[in-house]
């Protein structure tokens, strides 16, 4: 009796195996249009202010050394505005190594939108 249990038990397995096997696989949803694109709206950045020290500033770029962290250099190019405080600040000597600033820029750029500090002398 528990041999004909057993072999009723097997069958059931083997036909429910058959059958799950023999069943159409699902498809996936074809129906989404992959042609248009995702548009995503980016927040704009608001600039901040970066306290640095300059390594080498001349007319067309400054590279500045984080007073934070030592090991983060940026190299800037200037926006207009800062482009006509640059020339002048260059006509009377211009920044040494060494000497204290603060830039505003935006994060991920590199374009200094204001520089603030004093030049030392030559």
């Amino acid at each position: 009796m528990t041999t004909s249990n057993l072999i009723r038990g097997l069958a059931a397995c083997a036909l429910l195996t058959a059958t799950f096997a023999l069943c159409a696989p699902a498809r996936a949803q074809t129906t989404a249009d992959t042609a248009a694109p995702i548009v995503v709206q980016e927040r704009p950045s608001k600039p901040v202010w970066l306290k640095a020290e300059v390594v080498h500033a001349d007319l067309h770029t400054i590279i500045v050394r984080e007073r934070d962290n030592s090991m983060l250099i940026h190299t800037f190019t200037y926006s207009e505005k800062t482009q006509d405080k640059m020339n002048y600040i260059v006509e009377n000597g211009g920044y040494q190594v060494g000497d204290q600033v603060s830039i505003r820029w935006i994060p991920g750029g590199s374009e200094a939108l204001d520089i603030k500090g004093r030049p030392s002398k030559p």
